[in-house]
């Protein structure tokens, strides 16, 4: 668990799964604009848990590394996701960073807080060397969140993400670790 003094920040595991079918419920409508088209079982608690296993595994493999985000003070409810995906070893220790947060939490700061503290976990813990985020131009509230958090632009990717059924541009925002995370293990994903 990865926390500071307002969020914990919950590795998957399948108890969660209640909590998180309820977060995709409240915020359907909220975040259909972000992300892909989801069949009506997605919604469901069964789905979720599934999902929750798959990324318990992903982990075990060092492939990926999901959290789910509480406020402290509200011990029973998931406020937002994030995660360090499609994580490559080698010479090229780097991932892709996704998050969404609650419609009734945004503009407060939490993610912020929580790209804050999976960076400094990916770079800390991980020795990763890049994180990457990709995020829609029109999205200016997720773009203000990674140039808070010292991300850079690199460019704009042509129809980059199926979101909604339309592939969309994005734009490429990455921040780079220190530069001893470039060690000479290499091949593995030591840690």
């Amino acid at each position: 668990m990865l926390q500071n003094d307002t969020l914990r920040l919950l590795p998957s595991e399948e108890a969660l799964a209640g909590m998180l079918a309820d977060y995709y419920r409240r915020n359907r409508h909220f975040l259909e604009w972000t992300e892909p088209l989801h069949p009506e079982e997605f919604f469901t608690e069964n789905a979720q848990r599934k999902i929750l296993a798959a990324e318990v595994e992903r982990e075990k493999l060092k492939g990926s590394f999901r959290f789910y985000i509480q406020l402290r003070n509200e011990p029973d409810k998931l406020i937002g996701v994030i995660g360090l995906n499609e994580v490559v070893w080698g010479a090229f220790r780097s991932c892709f960073l996704g998050y969404k947060l609650d419609e009734a939490y945004v503009n407060r700061g939490y993610m912020t807080q929580g790209v804050e503290l999976v960076t400094d976990y990916a770079f800390g813990q991980l020795k990763l060397h890049r994180i990457e985020g990709n995020v829609m131009p029109r999205n200016r509230q997720s773009l203000r969140v990674l140039e808070k958090c010292g991300f850079k632009n690199e460019g704009l990717a042509k129809k980059y993400l199926n979101i909604n059924g339309v592939w969309e541009d994005h734009i490429h925002m990455v921040k780079l670790g220190p530069d001893e995370n470039c060690g000479t293990n290499l091949m593995t994903a030591d840690r």
